[in-house]
């Protein structure tokens, strides 16, 4: 864009200045400042890229051409092309086409891809021309399979391997290996853009070309407008497509025109719907859109076409004044034809002279004139005026175009331009740029950094107001600070109670990492341990502690057997559960002394009292009382693995089968051997016995024990150490007196710093702020000023000095 006012010379620096205000605010960094950047980098950007996106024909280029008044870009029935072309603004004699070609490393990599899809072999080479000449026949065999170039998928992409082997043969001279080449028009010998638009829009030129950049006299470009023509967003080539919806979300997009079908297909098209929602996804575009239903002249000789275009506009584009009908064709050809006469009747031997060729005598109709006089005959435009128009069927096409024109001349190509709708168009669009753009990207601006604003503003209020309510004067801040005493004990006191609770419900919810590595670690030591116990079991120890309990007899039963094994293997399980439940309880404890020390209560704690009140002592009192607790609880659940399992000797169980059986082979004989020999089978009606004995403890019933002690001895202990906090009153009293006067003069010092700080941020925002203004009032935009923070302050906080509402709301 053009020069920006003097008052906005520096309006990137003040913008970054409040932002980074915003930035130094803890609490205010949370606030989203994309939207004040994006509407920033628009408002003082050089450039202001207007898209022209939509379904390839459309008629984004011949729409192009009308608002330009020349044939700049190529226009035809269905898929153009697949580069993307940029419009700028350049003097009279500095008019000029750049070509920017595809590398062969690129035009390599499509011809692979392309050969994928269409199972070709990979591409050795693309430089051998009889590699090329195959792909090219197999090419030509799938599109006459297909039957023609455009009937499916595979026969588009067919053709888009003709196009670009043969553009990368017909530029082979141009292009480089690695990095892309780069021409003027004048490297071509073009005289002018047609030539230049000519050769660079069509088939396999365009096939080889990545960009295509233009610079042209126009005051529609002027002030850093720049046009960019894009591919059908339902393009048959894939890349095609999505370098239009790249463009669109690219943030340089600052407008689109969407350049729509309805006109004459009767419904919007899903890729045209995507294209919508797409467009409200870029901040940097916003509301800045316009909506162009092209051919619109179709419409004109269909009734019911033209009423469904008019439902579906007044149903969903209700909300927008930028809305327009247009017909390019009609628009583009009649500001042409104004400058032709009779003498090349009109147009025919200038204009149209390639179009009118033919291989015979007999001339070709151009599409415009077919549409021009269906305009006079059957549109009803020419219903009401002075113009009399009639098509002789005796004549041409071209003869009765001739002579409608030598008959009303440009009168009737006047009313022609007024009726496609182009003029309103290049009429609405040119005093959007000239006029309403620039002060609609400052308003922008100033309402997306207004909500920033207001937000700093109430804050520096809010800390400034906080300050100056301190007291200033040490005796006065110690007596506030003793005021404060009691309630700051009961403060510590509720948040070590919420602590500890927190911690207890932890454990009760199985959400302590720490903890259940701990009791994970318990579980797997008894499970291990049992195991252990029932490997190594010895029968024969067993039998000989049997027989020594009864000296008078000379053998042992199974039972008395089973009975030592019981004692032996309960009273072993109880070792290993109480050497892990004291590992498990002195962890927990270890680590929430450690939590209780890292907390700000308790650093507070220190600060009042100059020691902790008690915590650390009165834990490790309680860690006493829940380690004897569950030793005791322990000794209590492996006790009761002495006794079998409530259902180890029912009827029809595998351990009653075993133990039958087992009885059955110790029972042969009277001595020791018959024992011993059964060891496998005792072991395994033991195993039957105790792993589920041990697997309800540590899996159930252990657990509960000691989610329960360390609830019912925690819990109360907090509730009671709360109070004994608020009870150390008089000692904190005494003990902050000798340490308040220094703290006192401190807080005073810190809190003139503090102030300071404010109020240098404060004089800071309002210099930014009001030179933001100035470039604001220069613009004229008086209702979007923002706002100032004055030096008194308001009664209630609700307004600044310049009667900027405050919200309430952060």
């Amino acid at each position: 864009m053009s020069d920006l006012p003097l008052q906005c010379k520096n309006l990137k620096e003040q913008v970054e200045s409040i932002l980074q205000l915003l930035q130094q605010e803890p609490t205010l960094r949370s606030q989203d400042i994309t939207p004040v950047q994006t509407s920033l980098s628009k408002a003082i950007s050089p450039k202001f890229e207007i898209v022209f996106a939509g379904a390839f024909s459309a008629g984004k280029s011949m729409l192009i051409n009308a608002l330009l008044e020349r044939e700049l870009l190529y226009s035809a029935e269905g898929h153009a092309t697949g580069t993307e072309c940029k419009i700028e603004y350049a003097e009279v004699d500095q008019e000029r086409v750049v070509l920017t070609f595809l590398s062969e490393a690129e035009i390599r990599e499509q011809a692979v891809s392309l050969c994928q899809q269409l199972g070709f072999k990979t591409v050795p080479n693309i430089n051998q021309a009889d590699v090329i000449n195959l792909l090219r026949e197999g090419s030509e065999v799938i599109i006459q399979q297909e039957g023609g170039e455009s009937k499916s998928e595979r026969a588009k992409q067919a053709k888009a391997l003709m196009l670009l082997l043969e553009g990368y043969m017909a530029n082979r001279d141009r292009i480089y290996t690695v990095n892309n080449a780069t021409y003027s028009m004048e490297q071509f010998n073009f005289s002018n853009l047609k030539e230049a638009a000519g050769y660079a829009r069509r088939g396999s030129n365009s096939a080889v070309l990545k960009r295509i950049e233009y610079y042209c006299n126009h005051p529609l470009l002027e002030d850093g407008n720049v046009i960019i023509d894009t591919p059908g967003i339902d393009a048959p080539v894939e890349k095609d497509a999505q370098l239009t919806y790249a463009k669109i979300q690219h943030p340089d997009t600052s407008a689109v025109v969407c350049v729509l079908k309805p006109a004459s297909a009767g419904d919007m098209t899903k890729e045209e719907t995507e294209l919508l929602e797409l467009m409200r996804e870029n901040g940097g575009v916003r509301d800045r859109v316009f909506y162009v239903f092209n051919r619109i002249d179709e419409t004109w000789y269909n009734t019911q076409l033209r009423q469904r275009l008019d439902d579906l506009i007044s149903g969903q584009f209700h909300n927008t004044s930028k809305v327009y009908k247009t017909s390019g064709l009609l628009g583009f050809y009649g500001s042409q034809i104004k400058q032709t006469s009779g003498q090349d009747r009109f147009g025919l031997d200038s204009f149209f002279a390639e179009s009118v060729k033919s291989l015979d005598s007999q001339e070709e109709t151009p599409q415009f004139v077919y549409a021009f006089n269906n305009y006079c005959v059957n549109s009803g435009k020419l219903a009401s005026t002075k113009f009399r128009v009639s098509v002789n069927g005796f004549e041409t096409p071209n003869q009765n175009y001739v002579r409608i024109l030598g008959d009303w001349g440009n009168e009737l190509i006047e009313k022609l331009i007024q009726d496609s709708g182009t003029e309103e168009f290049r009429i609405a669009i040119t005093r959007y740029l000239t006029e309403e753009k620039r002060p609609q990207l400052f308003k922008n601006l100033a309402d997306d950094l207004e909500d920033v604003c207001i937000k700093l503003k109430k804050h520096y209020q809010s800390v400034q107001h906080n300050l100056d309510s301190q007291p200033q004067e040490i005796e006065t801040m110690k007596a506030q600070e003793l005021q404060r005493l009691n309630q700051q004990l009961q403060q510590i006191g509720r948040e070590f109670s919420e602590h500890i609770t927190e911690e207890v419900n932890q454990i009760i919810n199985n959400s302590c990492d720490a903890f259940e590595a701990d009791f994970k670690q318990l579980q797997s030591r008894m499970i291990r341990r049992l195991d252990e116990l029932l490997d190594t079991f010895s029968v024969a120890d067993a039998y000989r502690r049997a027989t020594i309990s009864h000296p008078r007899n000379a053998t042992a039963p199974l039972i008395a057997i089973l009975v030592e094994a019981f004692y032996y293997l309960a009273n072993q399980l109880e070792d290993i559960l109480i050497e892990s439940s004291q590992q498990v309880v002195a962890s927990y404890f270890q680590r929430l002394i450690e939590k209780i020390r890292k907390s700000e209560y308790y650093r507070q704690l220190y600060r009042l009292l100059d020691h902790d009140g008690g915590i650390e002592q009165t834990i490790k009192t309680v860690e006493k009382v829940v380690t004897q607790a569950l030793l005791s609880a322990a000794s209590v659940e492996c006790d009761r693995f002495v006794r079998e399992s409530p259902r180890f000797y029912d009827e029809g169980t595998f351990s009653i089968y075993q133990f039958r059986q087992t009885l059955l082979q110790t029972s042969q004989s009277y001595d020791a051997e018959s024992v011993v020999e059964a060891e496998p089978a005792i072991r395994q009606l033991l195993k039957l016995d105790f792993e589920p004995k041990v697997s309800q403890t540590i899996r159930k019933s252990f657990r509960q024990t000691i989610n329960q002690t360390l609830k019912t001895q925690l819990l109360p202990m907090a509730d009671q150490q709360a109070d004994e906090i608020l009870q150390q009153y008089p000692h904190a009293r005494a003990y902050l007196e000798k340490t308040l006067e220094q703290e006192a003069e401190e807080k005073i010092a810190n809190n003139h710093r503090l102030l300071n700080v404010v109020e240098e941020n404060i004089a800071a925002y309002n210099s930014a702020a009001s030179n933001i203004n100035s470039c604001l009032q220069a613009m004229q935009l008086y209702d979007h000023l923002l706002p100032i923070i004055g030096d008194s302050f308001d009664t209630d906080r609700k307004f600044g000095k310049n009667e900027f509402l405050i919200s309430d709301v952060v």
